[in-house]
């Protein structure tokens, strides 16, 4: 962590988490694979590391959403890495669509040698049931919505929608669980906590938004400074602290409040929403740690 960010404590574990994690647990049994939804930005923050225990040997697809808002370049980093895991790699950008539609065909590779049990048994019409699982926030709903061709699963712009288990029908031969989103109980780091709250898998309301946005300034200017120069119109000074950055770009946007006082709430709410968004550009925040 660079010495010009401040500490934060960030956590966040509602009771009705405890209840999804049961849930998925007797369900897991029930399932042939399990598709596991991370965004594209931060795979390494929005992976659940109880997954891992959660699903056991189960086959396992991950799916690199967002990959329209990522570096390219990292995607690739990415993609290989998990490849080297043994994990099969889709990804996607649920909000545009690219990349749902090889969906299926990736989870029937995945999941060819019990497909061929399946046909040895006279079973061949016996659907795949697949588990999605994700963090909050991370597209996991849109992208359901994307590969049904229908709103089958709730879906909106905040984590913790999801809030029980439904089943939907893709086609004959392939079913979806929809999971709540689960964080874990405690995070391993100040920075997963962070990049959770930067991309909105945790609620804004419960954490500092100027501290964050800070913090947020200053990992930009240490990965793409270029991006805080094209956006906000100024050279990130590589001394100053976070709150200083946030200063010179709400004083560039003209946010002041009385006094010469930047109205740094307001700044903080568009420096969230612009990252978000994809505005600032294609940006990676992790890379693998090899």
């Amino acid at each position: 962590m660079s010495e010009k960010t401040e500490k934060m404590n960030i956590q966040w574990f509602p009771g009705h988490m405890t209840k999804a994690q049961r849930m998925i647990e007797e369900n897991m049994k029930i399932v042939d694979a399990v598709c596991e939804i991370i965004d594209a930005r931060i795979p390494y923050s929005s992976r659940n590391p109880d997954i891992d225990k959660l699903a056991g040997s189960k086959p396992r697809l991950v799916i690199l959403n967002r990959v329209d808002q990522a570096d390219p370049s990292v995607t690739a980093l990415w993609r290989n890495y998990f490849k080297s895991q043994g994990l099969h790699v889709l990804e996607t950008d649920c909000k545009s669509g690219k990349g749902v539609s090889g969906f299926a065909d990736a989870i029937r590779s995945v999941l060819k040698e019990k497909l061929e049990a399946y046909a040895a048994k006279g079973q061949a019409t016996r659907p795949l049931r697949v588990m999605i699982l994700g963090i909050p926030n991370v597209g996991k709903s849109t992208f359901i919505n994307k590969v049904a061709k229908r709103k089958a699963a709730l879906a909106a712009d905040k984590p913790g929608v999801t809030r029980g288990k439904q089943w939907i029908t893709i086609d004959a031969g392939l079913e979806l669980l929809d999971t709540p989103g689960i964080l874990w109980p405690r995070f391993d780091s100040q920075e997963v906590g962070e990049c959770l709250a930067f991309t909105g898998a945790i609620r804004d309301q419960i954490i500092d938004r100027e501290m964050l946005c800070s913090n947020l300034m200053v990992k930009l200017r240490e990965l793409y400074p270029q991006c805080i120069e094209q956006r906000y119109k100024f050279a990130p000074d590589p001394e100053a602290t976070g709150l200083t950055l946030l200063e010179e770009a709400a004083k560039k946007r003209g946010f002041i409040v009385s006094k010469g006082e930047f109205d740094l709430e307001r700044m903080s709410v568009i420096l969230l929403d612009e990252f978000r968004d994809g505005k600032l550009g294609r940006i990676s925040l992790e890379k693998p740690k090899v």
